[in-house]
């Protein structure tokens, strides 16, 4: 069964960069897309970026856009999201989720029926 671990999350201040990591382990990323949610306080979980399982596609909600930008290493199992310009309304606990993807799904990025979840990593922007 495939597992997932995010790592990368801490505190920092607004304007600062985090680089968060998803790792997978007991199978291969190769066939699944990827995507990052998150959670705030008191709020819904929202999709925040997803990378197709070709690694050819990429969404942004538009709260991230230009700001966020996401990538993966299927030779190491990982995914990255890179985010920079963090403001205080990026504070959130981060996940990461995979969802199968072969053959002609192969370019998909869409937030739902996702498999495997992580546990999440917290991000918090403050100064």
């Amino acid at each position: 069964q495939l597992q997932l671990v995010e790592s990368g999350g801490g505190l920092v201040q607004p304007g600062g960069s985090l680089r968060l990591s998803c790792a997978a382990s007991g199978s291969t990323l190769y066939y699944y897309a990827v995507a990052w949610f998150r959670q705030a306080p008191g709020k819904e979980r929202e999709g925040v970026s997803c990378i197709s399982s070709s690694g050819g596609s990429t969404n942004y909600a538009d709260s991230v856009k230009g700001r966020f930008t996401i990538s993966r290493d299927n030779a190491k199992s990982t995914v990255y999201l890179q985010m920079n310009s963090l403001k205080p309304e990026d504070t959130a606990v981060y996940f990461c989720a995979v969802g199968l993807r072969p053959g002609p799904k192969r370019d998909e990025t869409h937030y739902y029926d996702m498999d495997y979840w992580g546990k999440g990593t917290l991000v918090t922007v403050s100064s």
